[in-house]
């Protein structure tokens, strides 16, 4: 068998590959290039039943894997596998160039009680973990005992726990990974560099409340590819101070859409630009393509933003901007300054509104929404033209636009 220069590797992912995000050329590179050790979580005392605890023993195999060389695999086999309490795999002391996760199991949270995880922040945490792979694999949050409470009114319930949060990392890839109920967030990318999720399923109830599925903070050079997205809040959610975000194939509903936003809660707030959302899908959802920003004063930003060949059905409000976001109508003083939005493209947008305003441009006064671009939209309601709304917003439209 011929063994391959690196040199030679990266010319062949190169020509017949594609090209591809830097963080998967480095792990290609990492695994090729070393002998690989592999653990067996069983091996060290996980339990595949679903009820004897087996965080403590993900945990050693992590640490294991860190501490070696070379790069390592982390195998969890089929079965179901309790984690009861907080699990971070910390990468701060990682010896090991390249960690991969390869998962046929289950992992899933205590069902009997949310207390558990209630207050803690994260479930299950990659923190400072770079070149790390995640394949596979079912987090099961059992989200409804903690859903159920909040929506009974009881003040004693807890926030309740993000399922799966990257922290502080750089060449993250998470594929094929499911995402079942979980209490709050499903995933969170918080400060992170070079991040790729793909082939990710996140499920839960239209009615669960603060469920979104991906939550993007700080992060630089995130992409999202060939996902569904159904629950109880937004879809996407993009944050403050993220920049050069591709998002690509994604369906999304039940939920509240792919927003940026919401932003300007803080009058310092790091904006948000470079954003690109293609070929996405939206079923019943809340909102289809939105920018949401408080009204309140702030020196943020929304810029360079494109939203091109997205399919709506029976979406309530398939293009909103609005930058007067205030619900309950409470902590909202009365600015007519806020967050400045530029550069928005809406191309080959097409389908069926679910409300006779399909496209609502809500913008400020004080800093009116500029350079919004409608190239080829047709949205439908109730088999006819849809209608828009628009104030203190600038822009043009092109092709052809219904």
């Amino acid at each position: 068998m011929k063994v391959f220069r690196e040199s030679e590797i990266k010319v062949y992912i190169s020509m017949v590959i594609k090209p591809i995000a830097p963080v998967l050329l480095f792990v290609l590179l990492q695994y090729s290039s070393a002998k690989v050790v592999t653990y067996n979580v069983l091996s060290f005392g996980a339990n595949a039943n679903g009820f004897i605890d087996s965080t403590t023993a993900f945990l050693n195999v992590w640490n294991l894997s860190c501490a070696s060389t070379n790069p390592a695999i982390i195998y969890v086999p089929k079965g179901r596998y309790l984690i009861s309490s907080e699990l971070t795999f910390s990468g701060i002391t990682c010896k090991s160039k390249a960690i991969r996760f390869n998962i046929d199991g289950t992992l899933v949270a205590p069902s009997n009680t949310y207390n558990a995880l209630g207050n803690t922040e994260v479930w299950i945490k990659l923190y400072r973990a770079n070149n790390v792979t995640i394949s596979g694999g079912i987090l099961d949050a059992n989200g409804t005992p903690l859903w159920n409470c909040k929506s009974s009114g009881k003040k004693t319930c807890p926030r309740g726990a993000t399922t799966f949060g990257i922290y502080h990392s750089q060449n993250i890839v998470i594929s094929n990974m499911k995402s079942l109920n979980s209490q709050m967030f499903h995933i969170i990318i918080y400060a992170c560099n070079n991040t790729k999720l793909e082939g990710v399923n996140i499920s839960a109830p239209g009615l669960s409340p603060n469920t979104d599925g991906i939550h993007l903070m700080n992060s630089k050079d995130v992409t999202i590819l060939n996902s569904k997205i159904s629950t109880g809040d937004d879809c996407i959610s993009i944050g403050p101070g993220n920049s050069n975000v591709w998002i690509e194939k994604v369906v999304c509903g039940p939920g509240h859409g792919i927003s940026i936003g919401s932003l300007g809660w803080e009058e310092k707030e790091a904006g948000v630009q470079n954003v690109t959302v293609k070929n996405a899908t939206l079923i019943g959802s809340q909102n289809g393509l939105r920018i949401k920003t408080w009204a309140r004063r702030s020196n943020g930003f929304v810029k360079d933003v494109v939203f091109q060949h997205a399919s709506m059905e029976n979406v309530r409000n398939p293009i909103i901007i609005d930058a007067n976001y205030c619900p309950h109508k409470q902590k909202c003083p009365n600015q007519v300054t806020g967050v400045k939005i530029s550069n928005v493209v809406y191309e080959d947008v097409y389908g069926t509104s679910a409300t006779r305003v399909a496209v609502k441009f809500d913008c400020k006064k004080g800093k009116p929404c500029t350079g919004i671009r409608l190239k080829d939209v047709n949205l439908q309601y109730e088999g006819q033209p849809a209608e828009s709304f628009c104030s203190y917003v600038d822009g043009t439209a092109s092709g052809y636009v219904i």
